[in-house]
């Protein structure tokens, strides 16, 4: 038979042992109003006092629920005895064991065989004898297990607890599994061992006293006296982190070592020193927030060097240095303010360190109102470019930068319109300076045929205003427009239809759409205008049936067009297929904008499309491409593969700009390059990964390289080993770009990182 009470303040209070026994302090008393009758079996003495009788709890008693396979009452000593499978539970902390044995004269409490005991903080305490006090909270245990919510286990020959701190002789400590899959016994990659480990419960904390660091079986000295944090929440703790080892033929040997402030569970700060045996020390900082208003990140990368790497004029030594910043405020449902902000004392300061291999640094702010119908954006933008050639003077900065949307929510002519404000002013320190502001309107209707056709109606008019002035200055004569103020106006509808087709093809469904588009607008002024934003132009799939195939606002595609093409995909269980191709034809015989080699110079367009496959998650091919019009040449071929799983894969990239454009312009250089990469995971916790990068440009295809046809870029190659506890990799990366008068080299990198620490 079994006894199940609740509502007791130990263990035995619903014995009255000729009397109805009188709680002591916290200690028991049954509750009248949660009480339920014994079950038949094993009844208390006679002279007990029935629970239904039982007094109501006093003030500060507290209750405990508990159900054993057998009571067993000493009323002469005033020891309770619960027997098989016993289960107690008081305030959140549970106890089951074999047998618990109560003294209400010591207040005692004796748990033996296959003890368990489960914290409110949900740690778990393992042994086969607990020795707890009456309220369940203070221990002692010899030859226990401590199992910590964070998935962490302390093992120690003894161990006393008392409150919320649980003290250890000849403990270890490792959040590594002990057993495999299998159940079968496993040596953990690393543990702590200590003469002596104090855990603090409430804080979080285990403090370890002459402890050894054991990883993969070799034993490595620690300090006499450390402590680490077990926190599952991320908030994390004062002090060290793991450091990092690397070699680079620029910097020698590098040793980082990682300082964490935590001012509080919403802020902190990484103070991080660089140790280099080829140049002088560095020191990092990054500090980050997360308040009521949003979140913010600020960071720097200070330190004492040669600054003359890109111009051999600049031969001083100086502070170098780097900073960084982002961040977001939300300061209602609707409005938020967004920021970055990235600066370098030098060009090659953040490349050199290896903090980042950027070749320009964007800073704006950006203050938004976004809600379901309207969109408001006041920015500025400023950069800052980091390439050998870049002429910070001549680089613009923009501000303001203003857009404004308002999508009306009633139709008009049964379609959705939406109005649009702009306004961008562009200033130089050295160059061309330009300003702009348009205001337009767009109309869009989409309706379905009853044969299943899907009708697109377009209508967009909008008007602008220009000023610009030193228009000299700007080198490509295509993009500088006339100086003073100019005006346009822009007017522009289209329509588009398209018609899918459903059936079922090859065990699979295929879909077959054609599609196809006219454009009207009337000749409209483009190089008369600067050109800031609408440069980098080239057909592609993407903006075959773009209203304005520009992009940007800058230049308006005007004349009349009728672009068509088709749209197909197949779609069988375990693989798909799509695909798209098409091509314009304008119809008229106006001189264009569109410089040479973009695949829209003519009056034919060239032919652009993409295809891509799927296997599963096992084969991802993509396929890009530009036909030239006269003769089939492929002007772009692009080639995205992956194969593999997300553990054993491997990737092809590989790019192909051949459209002879004019050497003018700027933003349109042609280039070929072949990017491969592998994961190779050859063992459960073991894999190796390699990656490179290819310049294949050769002068035929862009004058202005000094590439040969097979040029490397980038190699890297590292072996990794992750399991439940511990990752830990040895990496190379090669690179072949120079920085100035300096060749990059190799660098040689060991990452340590062990799961389970918390700061």
């Amino acid at each position: 038979m079994r006894y199940g009470v609740t509502a007791w303040t130990a263990l035995p209070l619903v014995l009255a042992l000729g009397a109805p026994a009188a709680a002591q302090q916290g200690g028991i008393a049954p509750s009248v109003s949660q009480a339920q009758p014994l079950p038949a079996g094993p009844q208390p003495p006679a002279d007990a006092q029935p629970l239904a009788n039982a007094q109501p709890l006093a003030a500060g008693e507290e209750e405990i629920a508990f159900t054993a396979d057998r009571v067993e009452y000493d009323n002469e000593n005033e020891v309770v005895t619960a027997v098989g499978q016993v289960r107690v539970n008081r305030q959140g902390t549970f106890v089951a064991a074999d047998q618990v044995r109560w003294d209400r004269r010591t207040g005692e409490v004796v748990a033996t065989g296959n003890v368990v005991v489960v914290q409110p903080q949900g740690d778990r305490l393992i042994s086969e004898r607990v020795v707890l006090d009456d309220a369940l909270r203070d221990a002692t245990v010899e030859n226990l297990l401590v199992v910590l919510e964070s998935g962490g286990r302390l093992a120690a020959d003894r161990a006393t607890r008392t409150g919320d701190v649980t003290t250890l002789d000849n403990a270890v400590y490792s959040p590594c599994r002990i057993e495999s899959e299998t159940g079968c016994p496993r040596r953990p990659s690393w543990r702590i061992l200590a003469a002596r480990v104090r855990y603090d419960q409430a804080a979080e904390r285990i403090r370890f006293e002459r402890g050894r660091f054991e990883l993969f079986g070799v034993t490595l000295p620690l300090l006499p006296v450390f402590s680490l944090g077990t926190s599952t929440g991320g908030e994390g703790y004062s002090g060290f982190l793991l450091p990092e080892l690397r070699y680079s033929r620029r910097l020698g040997a590098e040793l980082s070592l990682p300082y964490h402030l935590r001012f509080g569970p919403n802020r902190d700060l990484t103070v991080t020193p660089h140790l280099y045996t080829s140049v002088v020390p560095a020191i990092e900082g990054r500090y980050r927030e997360l308040n009521s208003l949003g979140a913010f990140s600020l960071g720097a990368f200070v330190t004492y060097g040669d600054r003359s790497s890109y111009d051999d004029s600049r031969t001083n030594r100086g502070l170098r240095a780097y900073f960084e910043g982002n961040g977001k405020l939300q300061f209602d449902p609707v409005w938020s303010l967004t920021g970055q902000l990235r600066a370098a004392t030098d060009k090659d300061v953040a490349r050199f360190y290896d903090v980042n291999r950027d070749d320009r640094y964007r800073n704006f702010l950006d203050l938004e109102r976004i809600d379901l119908d309207s969109y408001v954006s006041i920015a500025g933008w400023a950069f800052q470019g980091v390439r050998q050639n870049d002429i910070q003077r001549t680089i613009p900065f923009a501000l303001p930068a203003i857009d404004a949307r308002i999508r009306l929510s009633d139709p008009v002519l049964g379609g959705r319109v939406e109005l649009q404000a702009n306004s961008l002013a562009v200033f130089r320190r050295e160059g061309q300076d330009s300003q702009r502001a348009f205001a337009g309107a767009r109309w869009d209707l989409r309706k379905l045929t009853r044969f299943g056709q899907e009708i697109l109606l377009t209508g967009y008019a909008r008007g602008d205003v220009y000023h610009s002035d030193q228009n000299e200055l700007t080198t490509a004569a295509i993009y500088r427009g006339e100086e003073g103020w100019r005006g346009r106006a822009i007017a522009a509808a289209a329509a588009e239809v398209r018609w899918p087709l459903t059936g079922e093809f090859l065990g699979g469904i295929q879909r077959l759409t054609p599609r196809a588009q006219l454009v009207v607008t009337p000749p409209t002024a483009n190089i008369s205008l600067p050109n800031e934003d609408s440069r980098s132009v080239d057909l592609e799939d993407s903006n075959l049936f773009a209203l304005n195939r520009f992009p940007g606002y800058d230049r308006w595609e005007d004349g009349s067009r009728l672009t068509y093409g088709l749209d197909w995909s197949l779609d069988r269980p375990g693989w798909a297929v799509t695909s798209n191709i098409g091509q314009s034809y304008r119809l008229n015989r106006d001189a264009q904008i569109f410089p040479n080699g973009t695949g829209l110079t003519d009056r034919w367009s060239d032919f652009v499309g993409r295809t891509r496959v799927k296997v599963g998650r096992f084969v991802d091919l993509t396929h890009r491409f530009r036909l030239d019009k006269d003769n089939f040449a492929v002007r772009r071929n692009e080639v995205d593969l992956t194969v593999g799983t997300t553990e054993t894969y491997a990737r092809i990239d590989y790019l192909r700009l051949n459209r002879n454009v004019d050497q003018s312009v700027e933003d349109l250089r042609d280039k070929e390059e072949l990017r491969l990469a592998g994961r190779w995971k050859f063992h459960r916790f073991w894999s190796v990964f390699g990656a490179t990068v290819l310049d294949l440009t050769n002068t035929d295809e862009d004058p202005l390289t000094i590439a040969d046809g097979v040029n490397a870029v980038r190699h890297r190659l590292s072996l990794d080993y992750e399991d439940d506890c511990l990752s830990f990799g040895i990496s190379w990366r090669r690179d072949y770009e120079r920085l100035g008068d300096r060749a990059e080299g190799s660098t040689f990198s060991f990452r340590l990182s062990l799961k389970g620490l918390s700061r």
